[in-house]
């Protein structure tokens, strides 16, 4: 099926690895040559995690950056290299609605602060959360709290907690009976854990792996956070501009590289994607092709592909420039798209539907056929 809609190269990873396992170089070998059987290749990992006792420095932290190695040197001798990760803690992406309705019937992602403002406050009972959010938003959350259900807050806590982190990091999984209770402990490893620790913790892991990288010519890239802020009293450390400066110049190393998640960085007011773009074109080793709409009320939506704050189009435009310059290929794909036809009858990952990212991979395939011409021209 991948190959029928113009599929090149697939992104995956050891999904049935635990965090802070080492991947075997026979496993690696097996999914490997499972995608050649095909006639694709296994362009990017995404993503070999990075385990929580990493991000806060716990006791542990040593066996599990020498593991990391370990899978790292056996994607090196595998031939697989280009890894993107994140250093978010606790929590991965977050939507409030895994299935919001558009007026032709197709659905996407969708975060309501509202809604994630009360599962902060009156689900989790975070200690002095409503500090971290506006009046106007506060007053959204007391109207809410008239009038939500018990199964709109069960949907909440499955949307945040259960459906989006289970298949992205592993912490917790639909098998956990009490996700909320699990989730507040591993917020309270961080309770100590501000900004400049988080970094001091990045660079101390990049530190580490480098030479493994340069010896196997690994690329790591990290992703972004998306959203673009600090949410649930938690670090976030890759939001903008200032952030993928310091991070690049901490570790400054071609093999420490960025994952050009275009969604996540638009999804923050502050960030011009396109110029993002353009100033960490050469140290961008991957790109999601995605693209969000901040509303007035500061809720954010996944928009078209061909639409958004993300300019897809410039962003294409922008890295098949750098690579035609540095005659290297940079690997992209479509991210998040549509759920649409029948998709939602299949099972699918929030955000990862087949004919909704069919319909993506058509409109950017065309989008740099296009910038491909315009550059030989």
């Amino acid at each position: 099926m991948l190959r029928q809609i113009g599929v090149e190269g697939i992104v995956t990873a050891l999904h049935s690895v635990p965090n802070g396992e080492i991947w075997t170089l026979e496993k690696i070998l097996d999914l490997k040559h499972f995608i050649q059987s095909y006639n694709l290749r296994w362009s990017v990992v995404e993503s070999l995690p990075v385990s929580e006792a990493i991000k806060y420095g716990g006791s542990e932290r040593e066996k599990l950056i020498e593991n990391y190695i370990v899978s790292l040197t056996n994607l090196g001798k595998a031939g697989v290299k280009t890894v993107c990760y994140n250093f978010m803690p606790v929590i991965d992406w977050i939507r409030t609605d895994l299935a919001h309705k558009w007026d032709d019937n197709t659905s996407s992602l969708y975060f309501d602060i509202a809604r994630f403002a009360y599962f902060d406050i009156h689900i989790l009972e975070r200690k002095n959360a409503e500090k971290d959010y506006a009046p106007q938003v506060l007053e959204k959350v007391k109207t809410l709290a008239q009038t939500i259900t018990k199964a709109e807050k069960d949907e909440l806590v499955d949307c945040i907690i259960v459906k989006t982190q289970g298949f992205v990091n592993g912490n917790i999984t639909e098998n956990d009976r009490q996700p909320v209770a699990l989730f507040k402990k591993l917020l309270d490893l961080y309770r100590e854990i501000d900004k400049e620790t988080l970094r001091k913790n990045m660079k101390y892991f990049l530190e580490k792996i480098m030479p493994v990288c340069e010896q196997y010519d690994i690329d790591m890239c990290v992703h972004p956070d998306d959203p673009p802020r600090a949410v649930l009293g938690l670090p976030r450390i890759v939001t903008g501009e200032e952030d993928i400066d310091w991070l690049l110049q901490a570790v400054d190393n071609q093999h420490n590289g960025l994952t050009f998640c275009a969604g996540s960085l638009s999804a923050g007011i502050h960030n011009n994607v396109p110029e993002l773009a353009a100033k960490f074109a050469s140290r961008t080793k991957f790109v999601h092709l995605r693209s969000t709409d901040i509303l007035p009320d500061g809720n954010f939506i996944e928009a078209p592909h061909l639409e958004g704050r993300a300019h897809l189009i410039d962003v294409v435009r922008i890295f098949e420039t750098q690579i035609k310059k540095q005659g290297k290929n940079i690997p992209m794909r479509v991210d998040h798209g549509r759920t649409m036809l029948d998709d939602e009858n299949r099972g699918y990952n929030p955000g990862y539907s087949f004919f909704g990212r069919m319909h993506a991979l058509a409109q950017m395939e065309g989008v740099m056929a296009a910038v491909k011409n315009e550059l030989t021209k």
